[in-house]
């Protein structure tokens, strides 16, 4: 199960929107038969993967046993179930690390199995291994169990909180392996989301650069007035192919509005989705957005917004996870982290945990997450 993980993790970058999923075939004792992990959307499973690599050794799977990152899938959706094909290939045992949440499966793929006379086990949820299969899909577990994407707020900031000088300068606080490190969580995210005062400050492209993904991933921008300007380099990195990054601006303004209207015609002409979500204030619904998303099958969603955005999505709730880049040096005053209201008691405060913490390059990076 530890190498099926080991593929698993392989597959971090690729398999939007489906999960990562490792899966390694083996003989009574304990030889490799077979191996594989989960392709691009669309793509074979790693079940399937790991029946054509023990086919292309030459080897027979005739009673081996399959160990899963993910219980086989039992529907038919881009491609047929990995359950099925396991028992025609005559696998004698399954044993999956955690059973799949999504409701088309949840179980049924196992007893597909048990029905074909497939011996099958499924880990402990609390297991290391059945932690560590959860951890790498996350995002699907999340969307799956509450109909929501993992929400993972990223910043870079000074040891005093401050994410950019006074008059907005922040290029760099972080070293360039915390910068590279970044590119490398902005690849593993669905979607990268940001709001139209970066757009405006920064002109971003919030790709990923520097690393040789597969994919793009998706890119939200929340403008609540449809400034996008029409000239914004980040129009220009949506790709081609099935494999095209999709742009979509949520906004809070009047579709029917004449000037507003000729907006989102343009935008529409440049390939952006532009999708009202109006919420009080004339701001964007963020909640609502989220549904929205994961309705769009968008499992993690990576923040990198200013201060203001970043403090509306925690002000709400709606922040699972900050990935804190923290360098080594103090810049006084300038922007903070996230625009929260001033506390009179200490029980109001944000509470976060620590998760991981790790040493990059000369900076730390931190994982913290919700109580």
């Amino acid at each position: 199960m530890r190498l099926a993980l080991a593929l698993a993790a392989q597959a971090l970058w690729l398999t939007s929107p489906n999960p990562r999923v490792g899966c390694v075939i083996t003989a009574a004792d304990g030889t490799v038969l077979g191996q594989g992990h989960t392709q691009r959307a669309g793509g074979p499973h790693a079940e399937i993967m790991a029946l054509r690599d023990a086919a292309a050794r030459g080897h027979s799977v005739q009673g081996a046993t399959a160990w899963v990152t993910l219980e086989p899938c039992a529907h038919h959706g881009r491609t047929g179930p990995c359950c099925d094909a396991l028992a025609a290939a005559g696998i004698g045992r399954v044993v999956s690390a955690m059973t799949d949440p999504n409701p088309k499966v949840a179980g049924l793929g196992m007893a597909r199995l048990v029905h074909a006379g497939v011996d099958t086990e499924t880990l402990a949820p609390s297991s290391d291994l059945a932690t560590q299969a959860r951890e790498l899909n996350i995002g699907f577990f999340r969307r799956m169990e509450s109909g929501l994407p993992w929400v993972r707020m990223k910043v870079a900031t000074s040891l005093d909180g401050q994410t950019a000088l006074q008059n907005g300068q922040s290029q760099w606080i972080t070293g360039p392996e915390a910068r590279s490190d970044g590119h490398a969580w902005r690849a593993r995210a669905c979607a990268v989301l940001t709001g139209i005062g970066t757009v405006l400050e920064d002109d971003p492209q919030l790709n990923v650069r520097g690393l040789s993904a597969p994919r793009q991933p998706h890119l939200v921008v929340v403008d609540s007035r449809l400034d996008m300007p029409l000239t914004a380099k980040l129009l220009d990195t949506q790709g081609a192919g099935d494999q095209a990054r999709q742009i979509w601006i949520y906004h809070a303004t009047d579709p029917l509005d004449a000037q507003h209207a000729h907006k989102r015609a343009a935008l529409i002409a440049r390939g952006v989705t532009p999708i009202q979500m109006p919420g009080p204030g004339g701001k964007v619904d963020l909640a609502a957005m989220l549904r929205d998303l994961a309705q769009r099958e968008i499992n993690e969603l990576h923040v990198e917004a200013g201060h203001k955005l970043n403090g509306s999505f925690l002000r709400e709730g709606l922040v699972d996870e900050c990935l804190v880049y923290l360098a080594p040096q103090l810049l006084g005053p300038g922007q903070g982290m996230a625009n929260l209201p001033a506390l009179t008691e200490l029980s109001g405060a944000v509470k976060l945990r620590f998760h991981a913490v790790d040493r990059i390059g000369p900076d730390l990076r931190l994982l913290l997450r919700r109580d």
